[in-house]
């Protein structure tokens, strides 16, 4: 009887323990989401947005277009509540047809009082989808203006590589009192598909991931401690070529050197947790991947740190019941719209600040 009363009372005094160590920090949540085809139903000059027309293929009318904002605006007001009152202070996004689409998003009733700021700078995609970023004033004050990298690769056969934009984001994390504290520079990804298959398509990729290193190594020469922020859509998994060698991320924390990177979400594919699912294996192409300095920024300062990673796979983001039960549930599937999400979970990491 003793023993049980004295277990009970340590489980009762670890739980204040906990509670006390997690009130002692500020928590912030940054995320990525592909918004599967986010388009308007307006032609744009130059773009092969033609399926994503009123008379196109997937019979885009306003009131699609308007499910889908609606859609989109709940899921991202969702992020990350679990762990912050907060939700996601910065958002990146891949699929985005243009900034109008973004300004659309942003004044959604569920998450208008955020006030997202929208940043999308326009690549040579051929379909017109770019990468960009939504980010909270409040908490993120960015520096200087965004910049945007092009892609120059090519496919197999010799064809162009039409990619999206790398867009780099430098600014300001606050904390609660809207102090400034930190410099963090995000760097928002979607690298080209497996077109022709992953073997085929492989180079393209893993030409990306230079260009991502490069950007990187000049954020090093002017700040040799930068926390650097990488995320997006790679369409490859942690342990491909690209992710791993090229960017050279690593799985283990141990394993990252000065100015090296580590994969956050590695250990959670290796758990079975994948952000997107494909002839019924799961894969993890939705990656956050962090600097050094950050990873091993001291908790005990003013400096913002990495904590933990999550995929944020919510049950109204997944279907049911059926033969895709279990995966994301998607806008349209096979042309039969089924006023879903999209076809990738969130991405998330929390980064903390002692108070």
């Amino acid at each position: 009887m003793r023993k049980l009363l004295l277990g009970v009372i340590l489980v009762f005094v670890s739980s204040l323990t906990a509670m006390a160590q997690k009130d002692d920090y500020v928590v912030r949540c940054l995320a990525f989401y592909n918004l599967e085809n986010l388009f308007d139903t307006i032609h744009d000059e130059g773009k092969n947005d033609y399926e994503y027309l009123p008379d196109g293929g997937m019979h885009w009318t306003p009131l699609k277009y308007e499910h889908k904002l609606h859609n989109m605006a709940y899921a991202i007001s969702q992020i990350g509540l679990d762990k912050s009152p907060l939700g996601a202070v910065i958002v990146g996004v891949s699929e985005v047809e243009n900034i109008g689409c973004l300004q659309d998003l942003v004044k959604q009733p569920e998450i208008a009082d955020r006030n997202y700021q929208p940043i999308l700078l326009e690549g040579p995609d051929r379909r017109g989808v770019d990468v960009g970023l939504l980010y909270n004033p409040t908490y993120f004050t960015p520096v200087g203006k965004p910049k945007g990298y092009e892609l120059h690769a090519h496919y197999a056969d010799g064809g162009e590589v039409k990619s999206r934009l790398q867009l780099l984001v430098s600014g300001y994390l606050k904390d609660d009192k809207g102090i400034v504290r930190d410099k963090i520079h995000i760097i928002v990804n979607h690298w080209p598909s497996r077109y022709g298959g992953e073997e085929t398509s492989r180079a393209t990729r893993d030409t990306a991931a230079m260009l991502c290193r490069s950007i990187c190594d000049s954020i090093y020469l002017r700040e040799p401690r930068a926390k650097i922020v990488i995320m997006g859509d790679l369409n490859d998994d942690p342990f491909n070529h690209s992710c791993a060698e090229v960017l050279g991320a690593k799985k283990e924390r141990k394993d990252v050197g000065e100015q090296g990177f580590f994969n956050t979400m590695w250990q959670l594919l290796d758990r079975g947790i994948g952000s997107l699912a494909y002839n019924g294996s799961w894969n993890l192409f939705d990656q956050i991947i962090i600097s050094e300095p950050l990873m091993n920024a001291e908790r005990s300062s003013s400096q913002w740190s990495y904590w933990k990673p999550e995929i944020f796979n919510k049950p109204f983001l997944t279907v049911q019941e059926g033969k895709d039960k279990g995966t994301p549930l998607r806008t349209h599937k096979s042309g039969v719209w089924l006023d879903g999400y999209g076809d990738h979970y969130p991405t998330i990491i929390y980064l903390i600040k002692q108070k």
